[in-house]
Order: C-alpha cells, then structure tokens, then sequence
C-alpha cells in the first residue's frame, strides 16, 4: 500500500503530516509513505530528517483579494496540477492525505483525475480555501476542533509527535532544565513564536526581562531563525536560542508558555497540561483566535492581542500569573482534557480504511 501525505510550508502542516505517517508506520510496518511540498517550506529539511521521502512541485498562492497575482492562479495551478500528476504517475499511491496549503490543491485535483481517493485533515477552527475545496472532493474529512465548518467532518483531533503525547512533564522537568541551563527550582517561562518566530513576542517579553527577574521567573526564549531578542542581564536566567528540535524538553522544563495559537502549538501545549498565553497571529482569516478559544473558554488559558501584548502588559501579568501555582494547575488540567492524545493513529487508521 502506498499513501501520498501532502502539505507543506510550516509546522502547521509538517507537523501533523509526519506524526500521521509514523502511525501509519507503527500501525502497518508494509506501508509506503510519500510526501509532496513544494521547494520552499519547511518540509524540505524536516521530512527528510524524519525518514520520508519527499516530491517536490511548485507553490500555487492564492490570493484573498483581487490582484495581478489572482489573475496567474490558473496557470500556475495548471503547471502544479501536471507536475503533481507526474508524481502521481511514479508513487502510484493508493490514498492522497491532504493538510492543506499551498501544496494540497493540486493534490487534490490530480487525485481527482487519476480517481485516487482523498482523506482531508483541516488543522485550525476555521478552515482554508483549500481544504474548503478538498472537502468537497474527500472521502473522509477529518478536524481538529469540533465544530469546524466542513462537510462531513469527523473530530479526531490534531496528530502530533509522539515525544510529545506521551511527555510526563512532571518526571522530565528535572532533566529539561537541566538540559537548557536553567535552574531546577524557578518558575519557568517558555516564550516562542512557532517556527518562524513572532517580533512582537520577542520585544515584549524580552523587554520585560528585568521585571521577570524580580518575581524568581527564569524564562527559556525560542526567537526563530531571524528572531532576535535582547533581554537585560540579570542574575536569573535567560535563555535565547535561535530554535529547539527537543520541543518536549522545552514543554517539559515550562511552568507557562507564551506562543501563537496556530493549532500544532496550541495542540501540543494543551496535550501535556501546560498552561497558556496565547497570541493569535493578527494576519490571516482569524483561525488563530478561534483556535484559542477553545482553550481559553476552558480555563486553560489566556489570549492577548498581538498589539496588546506590550511590556507593560508583560510586567502586568505574567509574574501575578507565574507566581500562583494553584491556578497554574487548574488551568493546565482544563487544557490537557480538552484534546486527543491518540490523533496520530486515530486518523492513521481512517487513511488505512479508505485506502482498503
């Protein structure tokens, strides 16, 4: 059996997609996973690292208002549709798995063409344009939050990394900070922007480094590969590191995150009982805040504006927040019974089905 998992882009959609074809791997050892993105997201080094080939075709952007750009859209897609198709020609899958994106558009129409059928996984609250179009060509929809406005959607949750369902942050704390140079027994902050980092968060919070110190709060700061951050030394830790591949160890070592409400983030803080503040991305058709208000509507969570979130509202805030173990707790508990653990095989095993 094989099965062609597209998406690409960020951890939104790489994310998923590699969790779903490790349980599909875990699930049935005989199964041939490949991938499709497109030559300039982040699915070219991490898919790769995980053990999967990958297919390359171009991006086909499409544009939310009128431009020179929309008026291009169908010959771009044409040419991404023909190339799709030769890929389709060379894996003869037997299932396309579709996150979305840039890249899922064409997989879907090539699917269509070739009379492959189609499983849809949709990340956020509110769908994309093209999973909207997916959908409609599926046979299984699956989503990550309850009520998401699909045509036959199934709720299974979000997959993600194994290293991260089955963390016990409790038992890994220790270890964590040991792992990241923090002190074992400070309140510890995790601040980070998804895998592109957030200017905004950066500022804010770095320039609130000397009001963290005072309150005992060390903070663990994950900038992004062009992120930058410039805290004022004090005699408690701060940690900037440009990006972390041990995301669990980071979870692990944290007593709160600060971190965009994209559905890989908000899914994985959620899964291991950490509470949050979330910043919904302020571009885009407004799927973060609904992601996070799921969470926050729960208890287990705050959500600040992009623009609200100043120093002044760090200052304000966090180190109230970090200092109250109890509410600490009761929120993370809210959190974790919110989402699936099991979403990796959960939708493994719809994919499995159809393919059969």
């Amino acid at each position: 059996m094989r099965v062609l998992l597209a998406g690409g882009g960020t951890a939104g959609h790489t994310s998923p997609l590699i969790a779903t074809a490790d349980a599909l791997r875990r699930l049935d050892p005989t199964v041939e996973v490949h991938c499709l993105g497109t030559p300039r997201g982040l699915e070219n080094t991490v898919v790769p690292r995980a053990g999967y080939p990958l297919h390359l075709v171009p991006p086909v952007p499409l544009p939310r208002k009128p431009s020179g750009e929309l008026l291009r859209v169908p010959l771009r897609l044409r040419d991404a549709v023909r190339r799709t198709l030769e890929v389709f020609d060379t894996v003869q899958p037997d299932v396309v798995v579709g996150y979305g994106g840039y890249v899922s558009v064409p997989a879907y129409l090539a699917a269509r063409r070739r009379g492959v059928p189609v499983v849809v996984h949709e990340q956020n609250a509110l769908p994309g344009l093209a999973n909207k179009l997916g959908a409609r060509l599926a046979e299984r929809v699956a989503v990550s939050f309850n009520g998401t406005p699909l045509p036959k959607a199934e709720y299974v949750g979000l997959p993600i990394r194994r290293m991260i369902s089955t963390l016990d942050r409790a038992a890994a704390r220790d270890g964590a900070r040991r792992f990241f140079g923090l002190d074992a027994d400070r309140p510890t902050l995790l601040v980070t922007g998804g895998s592109q980092g957030a200017r905004q968060i950066n500022q804010s919070v770095s320039a609130a480094a000397e009001a963290l110190a005072a309150a005992g709060v060390q903070v663990l700061h994950v900038v992004g590969p062009k992120g930058e951050a410039d805290p004022v030394p004090t005699d408690v830790p701060y940690k900037v590191l440009d990006f972390v591949d041990r995301m669990d160890l980071a979870y692990a070592a944290a007593d709160l995150v600060v971190c965009r409400s994209g559905a890989s983030s908000l899914t994985e803080a959620a899964a291991v009982g950490l509470p949050a503040v979330f910043v919904p991305l302020p571009i885009g058709n407004g799927e973060q805040t609904l992601n996070a208000r799921t969470v926050v509507d729960a208890g287990g969570a705050l959500m600040v504006g992009n623009d609200a979130l100043t120093p002044e509202w760090v200052r304000a805030t966090i180190p109230t927040l970090m200092g109250d173990p109890d509410r600490l707790a009761r929120m993370g508990a809210a959190a974790a019974a919110l989402v699936p653990r099991d979403a990796d095989e959960a939708l493994a095993r719809i994919v499995l089905e159809v393919a059969r």
